[in-house]
């Protein structure tokens, strides 16, 4: 994928098919979106690219607003160069930008990136005050010689698919609900930074991950996790079993995200993780957290979660193999 930094750097002929968004999460109904992107630049011999903002619109709209984001924006067009996309524009927003109205901004689109046609969702909207609705969008394209193409949302058993809804379901700990919005296990990628090493003088080492505030961690409790270190990526993934949470039974006082791999180090690994990148990918919630009365209660805890994650995660992969096998 070819990646533009700013609308009015590019130059480009075209033809060019476009979506606009913020795309969190690039789930289930942004992939069928991109999908007849994709199909309709490949019709006309266009090329379909992908437009979306860093920082993320509400820093500059709503800035007292937390943020509680699925994916960075780097990551949005990843998965949007997997599904075929052949161009990725990550547009700073600014207040400026903000300002602009509905037909400057087309026409911007049309100048820098040689745009033909708009693929969207239904309640999309671009410009000062979202003033370039779908029927503004409609005009103005007929003048400027764009088409506009709607695409309805996807509905995963009568919901719709929506990154606030997955967000929802990722704070009540439904990993799996969220995954079936998603079409794939929901990820996090942190440093590993040092803890109070806790873990290691009861045999059970965990990698205390150093997540970015903005992203949304998936509610207090235990998990089945997949594992990558990012840093060697044709190394095979990992299982191990997450924690997420204040840690009550030793006195935490902070919200960490602690890892415990099986089996590790692994093939392919080094034994030191500190200051490397992880990405950790829920696969089912084991439980919530929980204070216990005694330390070896806990430890008695952890050892029976890492045996449900590791039945889990194994039960994961024969399915894998099977169906791979099938295929």
């Amino acid at each position: 994928m070819q990646i533009i930094r700013d609308i009015r750097e590019a130059t480009l002929p075209g033809p060019t098919f476009l979506t606009i968004g913020n795309f969190d999460g690039l789930h289930r109904g942004h992939q069928m979106l991109l999908e007849r992107l994709r199909q309709q630049a490949t019709a006309q011999a266009a090329s379909s690219a992908l437009l979306t903002f860093d920082p993320h619109p509400l820093t500059i709209l709503r800035p007292h607003l937390p943020l509680a984001l699925l994916t960075t924006p780097q990551e949005r067009l990843k998965l949007a160069a997997d599904q075929g996309i052949d161009l990725g524009v990550l547009q700073p927003f600014t207040p400026e930008l903000a300002q602009l109205e509905p037909r400057a901004f087309l026409q911007l689109l049309v100048h820098h990136l040689g745009l033909i046609g708009l693929t969207v969702g239904p309640d999309f909207a671009l410009g000062r005050n979202r003033g370039g609705n779908l029927h503004v969008l409609a005009k103005l394209g007929e003048e400027m010689g764009v088409s506009l193409d709607v695409v309805e949302p996807v509905r995963i058993g009568g919901e719709e698919v929506r990154s606030d809804a997955i967000r929802q379901a990722l704070r009540d700990g439904q990993v799996e609900r969220a995954s079936g919005m998603l079409g794939r296990d929901y990820s996090i990628s942190g440093r590993v930074v040092h803890g109070d090493q806790r873990g290691r003088t009861i045999g059970i080492p965990t990698a205390n991950l150093s997540i970015a505030p903005e992203r949304l961690l998936p509610a207090d409790g235990v998990y089945a996790t997949w594992v990558w270190a990012d840093e060697q990526p044709t190394a095979p993934r990992l299982a191990g079993v997450t924690n997420i949470g204040m840690r009550p039974t030793v006195g935490g006082t902070e919200r960490r995200v602690e890892c415990h791999i099986f089996d590790f180090p692994a093939p392919g690994h080094s034994d030191d993780l500190y200051g490397k990148t992880l990405s950790l990918a829920f696969v089912q919630r084991l439980r919530g957290e929980e204070r216990f009365d005694h330390l070896d209660s806990l430890i008695a805890q952890i050892r029976r979660d890492m045996i449900t994650a590791r039945a889990i995660l194994q039960t994961e992969t024969d399915q894998e193999t099977i169906s791979n096998t099938v295929d």
